[in-house]
C-alpha cells in the first residue's frame, strides 16, 4: 500500500481513497481495518464512517448465513457496479455484477435533458448523438451478468428518444413500431463486450509449463 502523503488543509475535500479488500478470515478483516484506520489517522484522515463495512461475501457465505438463520450475502457498491453474490446454472459460486441504478438513471436524466435540446434536430442527427451515448455507456458496463442492465437501458433511450420525438410536433405520428425501427437502424444492441475476469486474467498472465 502506498504510504499516503499528509494533505493540506484546502485539500482535504478533494481527497478521496476506495478500496475493496478481500479476506478468508474475519479476524484478518478487523486486523487490516483497525490498521489502517490506525494509519490514516497519523496523515490527518478519516475512513468514510457510512462507507467503510465489513461484509461477509463469497463463495461459502451464502450458505454460512443460512446455517446461522440469517438472510442472503449482503452486496456492495464500485466503480459504478453493484456486487452481488450469485450461483451460475451449474449452481457454482458467481460474482454478479449490475450498473448501479443511481448511476443510470443520473445518465438517462442527461440524455433526457440533451434530447430536449435536440429535438428539433433531424432523426439521423439524433440518432447519430444516440449512437455515441449508447456506445460508450456499453463500452463501461458491457460486462458478464449484467445483461439486464443493458437491455434496460437501451429501452428507456428508446423510450426517451420517442416522447422527445412526440413533443416536437402535435401532428407527429411516430408509433412505437417505427419507433422500435429507428433504435434498431441507429442504437447499438445490447451485448457483452468484456470476458470474464479469469479469462482476462489467463490472457495477460499465461502459466508457464514445462515444455511448453
Amino acid at each position: 500500500m502506498a504510504t499516503p502523503q499528509r494533505p493540506r488543509a484546502s485539500h482535504l475535500r478533494a481527497l478521496r481513497l476506495y478500496l475493496v479488500a478481500g479476506f478468508e478470515y474475519e479476524s484478518d478483516a478487523r486486523r487490516f481495518l483497525a490498521e489502517l484506520k490506525q494509519r490514516f489517522e497519523q496523515f490527518a484522515l478519516l475512513l468514510h464512517p457510512q462507507k467503510t463495512r465489513l461484509i461477509e461475501f463469497g463463495r461459502f457465505a451464502a450458505e454460512r448465513r443460512v446455517r446461522r438463520g440469517l438472510g442472503k450475502p449482503e452486496s456492495f457498491t464500485f466503480l459504478g457496479f453493484t456486487h452481488l453474490c450469485g450461483r451460475s446454472r451449474r449452481g457454482r459460486f458467481l460474482l454478479k455484477r449490475k450498473t448501479r441504478r443511481d448511476r443510470m438513471q443520473a445518465t438517462l436524466h442527461r440524455i433526457k435533458g440533451e434530447l430536449l435540446r435536440r429535438r428539433h434536430e433531424s432523426i439521423p442527427a439524433q440518432g447519430d448523438w444516440l449512437r455515441q451515448v449508447v456506445r460508450g455507456f456499453f463500452a463501461y458496463h458491457a460486462v458478464p451478468t449484467n445483461s439486464r442492465s443493458l437491455d434496460a437501458f437501451r429501452y428507456y433511450v428508446t423510450n426517451l428518444w420517442h416522447r422527445a420525438l412526440k413533443r416536437r410536433s402535435q401532428r407527429d405520428k411516430t408509433n412505437w413500431e417505427r419507433m422500435q425501427r429507428l433504435a434498431r437502424d441507429w442504437l447499438p444492441a445490447a451485448r457483452i463486450l468484456h470476458p470474464w475476469p479469469n479469462q482476462r486474467f489467463a490472457v495477460n498472465h499465461p502459466r508457464w509449463e514445462p515444455g511448453a
